[in-house]
């Protein structure tokens, strides 16, 4: 897109449609949990009137740029999960790292 003499917009989808379920189905099965246990739905943020279907077209994409998905529904959710879960655990270690420097930086002050 970036490379394109003339710029213009376009749609990256897969073509398929899931639901959110099927998201939190996959994504809740990653870590071995039943997301059912864990999420709460409040009816008062449905839309009013809901749509049945969303499935985006990326049929410009593929003609105008060559562009078609190659990553799977369920590979997504995964490579989404295994980013967030890196990342938490750097996290974890950053404030365990943290925690220490205040730790050592009280026993400096003190003395």
């Amino acid at each position: 897109m970036l490379q394109r003499d003339k710029p213009d917009d376009y749609v990256i989808a897969t073509g398929e449609t899931h639901s959110v379920g099927q998201f939190l189905e996959e994504a809740f099965s990653y870590a071995g949990l039943d997301w059912r246990k864990h999420v709460e739905i409040d009816p008062k943020y449905y839309r009013p009137a809901e749509i049945d279907l969303l499935v985006g077209d990326e049929g410009k994409a593929k003609k105008k740029l060559g562009w078609e998905a190659k990553t799977k529904f369920k590979s997504l959710v995964r490579l989404m999960m295994e980013a967030d879960v890196c990342l938490a655990q750097k996290q974890a270690s950053a404030n365990r790292i943290n925690a220490g420097v205040r730790e050592s930086a009280k026993k400096v002050l003190a003395v």
